[in-house]
């Protein structure tokens, strides 16, 4: 089974959107400093769903753990 590249776009956003909250919320604890940590975390949105994106593209392509459903055997 292949997936296309807009699933992983999709599942590359909704990822980050946790990831990114979960960073400024651990950056707040630390800097005790709002605009620091939105700061850190809109930084780290954009690196990461670039790197996410290729991670699951190059993933994609890896046939560890996959199994294909007897219904789309040929």
């Amino acid at each position: 089974m292949k997936e296309k590249p807009y699933r992983s776009i999709v599942k590359t956003i909704s990822w980050r959107t946790v990831g990114t909250i979960d960073t400024i919320v651990i950056s707040y604890f630390i800097t005790d400093n709002l605009a620091m940590a939105a700061s850190i975390g809109s930084i780290e949105v954009v690196t990461k769903m670039i790197l996410y994106y290729f991670h699951e593209r190059g993933w994609n392509k890896i046939q560890l753990g996959k199994i294909q459903s007897p219904e789309y055997q040929i």
